[in-house]
């Protein structure tokens, strides 16, 4: 319908004498509906197949606002009022970074450093939201989360949840925006890092057998059929998709264990460190292992307005542990090339000290780490200012982090998903690519 010289379309179906070329179409056998279908047919978006370079996500995100200036992007020749009182390390590829991180610097090989994040959202919770859906908030819809959107196009693997978060859903914008809640991500609900950590609901109640279990399986199977047959309620589908996933899970040892930091080598446990954030890196590595496809975890609080030496002192010694050996741990198991690991924050911090010895929101640039599963390593892409203040070179947006992400993952990033009303949106709107740091 759209071919040079067909007079249907030469000057647009509700152009000029619109209504008598309607009428013609009309007389040659097609009706003006099968003209829009048409039309709509032509116009339609056509993705092309985009080959996965990475199998899972480790995404871990350190809530609060990580400064940059203490750990990924330095500033040692600025005022120490804007450079703070942390000292910097060279790491194995000769760049520098603080010295909040000596462990990582070391793995400096494996991983691309982006110094140019910048977005325009100081408020802790609409920071978040970029940073977890590479959209800026609005008020006209909610969009999902990585998790999310990731378990939508690919589903589970081997009976393990594809979307998983340690130790809860971290905040409202991981959950799944205006895609069914069966997309949700499945919740430990403990921290790994317990002596008596066990993860909720995944083991058989007190008197229930394996016999028993399975008769109560069969007779919910018989009432959600019968009950999901008489609601199209999303809340109702996402329940008995719940029920399903649970119980794969519970028939999979292999998955179940998974979740057993117990069947752990404990010198692992050691190396990796028995605090939350080296359980957790830990736990994570075992569900990605396992199959899970987005592994979505939290370690500390980094909104550090007071004392942001002492703050950094307190938790980066255990979030470099315990990263570094994420890394050497996936690196030597054959895992890293498919193994995307991205650390982020919701924004940075302001490039000059405050009066009480702390630095406050700054979202105009900021640094992430992403390693494997595509990326190259040992670089730095992006530069800020020499006080920490913009971006001086090649700006990257949560759109385009965003985009990357998914292109690694084989997801075209502006494929187009149903919201509801048959709204058509894009995965991510306007995100490029970020070419230079693919391998």
């Amino acid at each position: 319908m759209l071919c040079h010289g067909n007079p249907l379309t030469r000057s647009g179906l509700f152009g000029r004498r619109g209504f008598l070329m309607a009428g013609a179409a009309g007389g040659l056998g097609l009706s003006l509906p099968d003209l829009l279908m048409r039309q709509a047919a032509a116009e339609m978006k056509q993705y092309d197949f985009i080959k996965a370079r990475a199998k899972s996500v480790i995404h871990v995100f350190l809530p609060g606002g990580l400064a940059q200036q203490e750990s990924f992007d330095p500033k040692p020749y600025s005022p120490l009022e804007y450079r703070g009182e942390l000292g910097t390390t060279k790491t194995n590829t000769g760049e520098v970074v603080c010295n909040s991180i000596p462990k990582l610097a070391q793995q400096a090989d494996k991983y691309c450093v982006i110094r140019s994040m910048t977005h325009g959202e100081a408020a802790h919770e609409r920071g978040t939201h970029n940073m977890f859906t590479g959209y800026k908030p609005s008020p006209a819809l909610q969009y999902p989360s990585f998790g999310a959107v990731v378990s939508h196009e690919y589903g589970p693997r081997d009976n393990m949840p594809a979307y998983i978060c340690i130790p809860n859903i971290p905040n409202e914008f991981a959950g799944t925006g205006y895609l069914p809640s069966s997309y949700g991500g499945f919740a430990l609900g403990a921290d790994p890092a317990r002596d008596d950590f066990q993860v909720r609901d995944l083991n058989l109640a007190g008197g229930v057998d394996a016999e028993r279990f399975v008769r109560r399986k069969a007779a919910l199977e018989q009432i959600n059929q019968r009950f999901v047959s008489t609601t199209s309620a999303d809340n109702v589908g996402a329940m008995n998709t719940f029920y399903e996933r649970a119980y794969d899970l519970l028939d999979t040892p292999a998955a179940k264990e998974a979740f057993d930091l117990s069947k752990e080598d404990p010198k692992m446990r050691d190396r990796y460190g028995r605090n939350q954030a080296g359980a957790r890196m830990l736990m994570a590595r075992r569900l990605v292992e396992a199959g899970s496809r987005l592994v979505t975890l939290t370690y500390g609080g980094w909104d550090m307005h007071t004392d942001l030496t002492g703050g950094m002192q307190r938790l980066m010694p255990a979030l470099d542990q315990g990263l570094s050996v994420l890394l050497e741990d996936l690196s030597e198991r054959g895992m890293l090339d498919e193994t995307l690991v991205m650390v982020t924050s919701e924004f940075g911090r302001t490039p000059k000290i405050n009066s009480d010895a702390g630095r406050d929101h700054w979202p105009k640039v900021f640094s992430v780490m992403l390693a494997g599963g595509g990326i190259k390593g040992g670089m730095i892409h992006g530069a800020s200012d020499a006080t920490a203040t913009e971006p001086e070179l090649d700006p990257v947006s949560p759109a385009d982090l965003a985009s990357t992400m998914y292109h690694l993952l084989g997801i075209v990033s502006d494929k187009e998903l149903m919201a509801p009303g048959g709204r058509p949106i894009e995965i991510v709107d306007g995100g490029k690519v970020i070419q230079k740091i693919i391998s």
